[in-house]
């Protein structure tokens, strides 16, 4: 199974640890933040992604299983019925 990374923009500081963890999938821009090179990791190196993940003193970095198909299918839930003002006057 193939895991990816994900960066939290809000919550990340730039403290640059990943980085340094991780040279081969994240990189830095200008201001120190991070930027995923590739968000796929490569089975040898899922040890060292998690070891970022867990050294990132915000916790905005995360090693994730890729979502499976059924939870990217919307919502088979029956339309809901219109109610009050909703309803469509005859």
């Amino acid at each position: 199974m193939t895991f990816r990374l994900r960066i939290d923009p809000i919550g990340c500081d730039g403290h640059g640890l990943c980085a340094e963890v991780l040279p081969e999938l994240i990189g830095l821009d200008d201001w120190g933040y991070p930027v995923v090179r590739r968000s796929d990791v490569p089975p040898h190196l899922e040890r060292a992604a998690r070891t970022a993940a867990t050294m990132c003193p915000k916790l905005a970095l995360s090693v994730r299983a890729p979502a499976s198909p059924v939870e990217l299918t919307p919502s088979r839930r029956a339309p809901r019925k219109p109610r009050g003002r909703d309803r469509v006057q005859p």
